[in-house]
């Protein structure tokens, strides 16, 4: 079966750095839109970032300027490199790859920025 794993979340103080992964197996992740998304408890699950299969990225408002989406195409792999972290940014980050009529979803990494 076609996966997505994340990796890389943890605690990390405001003001500091983390970079997430998103590795898909049995399938070529280059093919598909790619989208980070959060959740917080208690909120509504949030999308973050996307890269398109063509390399178009865009961000939420409250990433900007901050957060980056990339890709890695010799390790199947997207990344999401996040500075100046804050504590509102605290939630589980999943990724998902997706095109028409296909969905993949990992499992999701915890971010906890605090001090």
């Amino acid at each position: 079966q076609p996966r997505l794993v994340e990796s890389g979340g943890g605690v990390v103080q405001p003001g500091g750095s983390l970079k997430l992964s998103c590795t898909g197996s049995r399938f070529t992740v280059n093919r598909y839109n790619i989208c980070w998304f959060r959740q917080a408890p208690g909120k509504q699950r949030e999308l973050v970032a996307i890269i398109s299969s063509g390399g178009i990225t865009n961000y939420a408002d409250s990433v900007k300027g901050r957060f980056t989406i990339s890709r890695e195409h010799a390790k199947n792999t997207v990344y999401l490199q996040m500075n100046s972290l804050k504590p509102e940014d605290t939630a589980v980050y999943y990724c998902n790859a997706y095109r028409p009529k296909t969905d993949y979803w990992g499992q999701g990494t915890q971010v906890t920025v605090s001090s």
